[in-house]
């Protein structure tokens, strides 16, 4: 491995770069509501050769939606629903401006 590609890593949102500890240390929460998280399949982390839990940032963003949802009241499961259809609603979007783009708005019909 170069330095090249180490550095490269530090732009990639799915790379695996924190461990549980600096993860609930970044959220402000415990390692527990991230433990949760993965109980209730939101994020799967990955694990080291030590078997140690490692999240990446779009992780953390998503675990960060999810505690949002969790201090205003609503159960974890709900959140954890929540947040991976606000996942799908912004993929779907991103897929439709992306199709847009190529083919073009469709064209409405005539009024005969």
């Amino acid at each position: 491995m170069t330095a090249d590609d180490s550095f490269g890593r530090l732009d990639d949102d799915d790379y695996p770069a924190y461990t549980m500890g600096r993860a609930a240390e970044m959220l402000g929460t415990a390692p527990a509501f991230l433990r949760a998280l993965g109980e209730a399949k939101l994020i799967t982390p990955l694990r080291s050769e030590g078997g140690h839990r490692r999240y990446s940032r779009y992780q953390l963003r998503i675990a960060a939606r999810a505690r949002e949802l969790v201090d205003q009241g609503t159960p974890i499961e709900a959140a954890c629903r929540i947040v991976i259809l606000e996942d799908q609603l912004e993929e779907a979007q991103r897929i439709n401006a992306e199709h847009l783009r190529t083919v073009g708005p469709p064209n409405p019909p005539t009024a005969a």
